[in-house]
């Protein structure tokens, strides 16, 4: 018998809702200016109102990577799309600076999750020469949500106003929700469409998950997964440099105009689509090959440091054009490391793949969540973009020394 495809249906949801994720999730970014002319909002405001999200996306990210471990990524991921979905509607009835910053924190708070109960679901039903591959679709899902995001904002915007821009893109998440409860199957041995062939294919190398593990929350102080979660803290103070305050450093301290840089702000994400998938290929190929140690850590070994040097480049020189193409190439080296990061988590996670996963997008999230606020307050207090660019710069050399310091053939005490 022929095996089915049906994992691959999971693949193209998890690559929808990761680019639904990043629409509404970048929409900010490209309506921050009008948003800041409309409340009357100074830089180091909007970089709070940007920080509020990452900052409960990082409280609330363990606790919804333990939910998706204990009752499963369906019922989950069914809940954190609706909530994300009607706060990022309600972020166009904002009125105020405080009722910004509400909204956008209940927005991070119902987000959390997300990513590692996707994560977790492929820990179920893909094998494990698989995930890397996985990660990256889904990755390259973000980024080219992110890439149409500020182009379709900009547009929406000038059309219809920064408000009604909101409500479009939340809209789309309550169709995924609806599409995401009818067809998933937590266990993929229950979907009706699964043949015996492909369970084979999915269990091979996978090994005996129990349904509902019990976390042993002492496993996770553990010095192999603090590296993970260092290393992507830098990953993700540098991301949301990206997400938040590009459209508006490439307008204000570059002298683009807001079309011209909500391209320039769409082909810095695209960049990142290309290199996502690639680096889902690539780490993949390297674990075939040299194994687990150098097909996860070299990635991000090389990854990182790469991206540090072009965001410096991008911060010394005096050239416009060349500054956004070498931030454009920044953020493509940071991506190639994002599919190796998750898959790690679940070479040490195994059993407790949501949870694990959850810790290091924890960290990702708070170096977010810290990185927006230096750039507001480096351009309040010191009237300067570059300090912050050159700070960021560092923070991804440094993230490229802990990947080589993580062990991917090490997994969790008690991890199975």
């Amino acid at each position: 018998m022929a095996p089915s495809r049906v994992r691959y249906t999971l693949l193209r949801f998890a690559f929808a809702l990761s680019a639904v994720t990043y629409l509404d999730r970048v929409c900010i970014a490209s309506a921050a200016s009008s948003i800041r002319d409309e409340l009357h909002l100074t830089a180091v405001e909007m970089g709070w109102v940007f920080s509020a999200f990452t900052l409960a996306y990082a409280i609330f990210e363990v606790p919804s990577g333990w939910l998706g471990d204990t009752i499963g990524p369906r019922k989950v991921l069914t809940r954190i799309v609706l909530w994300w979905s009607a706060f990022t509607m309600a972020t166009g009835l904002a009125w105020s600076f405080a009722s910004l910053l509400t909204f956008r924190f209940l927005f991070g708070a119902g987000e959390a999750g997300a990513f590692p109960n996707a994560s977790r679901s492929f820990s179920r039903w893909f094998p494990i020469n698989e995930r890397g591959r996985a990660h990256g679709i889904t990755f390259m899902g973000t980024r080219l949500g992110g890439a149409l995001a500020p182009p379709l904002a900009v547009a929406l915007i000038a059309a219809l106003g920064w408000r009604t821009s909101f409500w479009i893109f939340g809209s789309l998440g309550l169709i995924w929700a609806f599409g995401w409860w009818k067809w998933f199957r937590d266990d993929p041995a229950n979907h009706p469409s699964v043949n015996a062939s492909e369970l084979e294919i999915i269990q091979k190398g996978r090994g005996g998950h129990p349904d509902h593990p019990k976390l042993e929350w002492r496993s996770l102080l553990n010095r192999n997964l603090f590296f993970i979660c260092a290393m992507y803290f830098a990953f993700g103070y540098g991301l949301y440099f990206y997400l938040t305050w590009l459209p508006t450093y490439l307008r204000e301290a570059r002298g683009f105009s807001a079309s011209s840089a909500g391209l320039l702000a769409g082909l810095v994400l695209l960049a990142g689509a290309v290199t996502s998938m690639l680096g889902g290929l690539w780490t993949d190929h390297l674990v075939k090959r040299f194994g687990l140690k150098i097909g996860r850590c070299a990635v991000g070994a090389i990854a990182l440091p790469s991206s540090g040097l072009a965001l410096t480049a991008a911060a010394l020189t005096d050239n416009p054009l060349a500054s956004a193409l070498l931030i454009a190439l920044g953020a493509g080296f940071a991506d190639l490391c994002i599919s190796a990061s998750w898959a790690m988590c679940l070479d040490i996670g195994r059993d407790y793949a949501g949870t694990v996963t959850a810790c290091m997008n924890t960290f990702g999230n708070i170096g977010g969540a810290i990185g927006p606020v230096v750039m507001g307050y480096s351009v309040e207090w010191l009237g300067s973009w570059r300090v912050p660019l050159l700070i960021t710069a560092l923070i991804y050399i440094l993230g490229g020394v802990f990947a080589v310091l993580v062990n991917p053939n090490k997994p969790l005490m008690g991890a199975q």
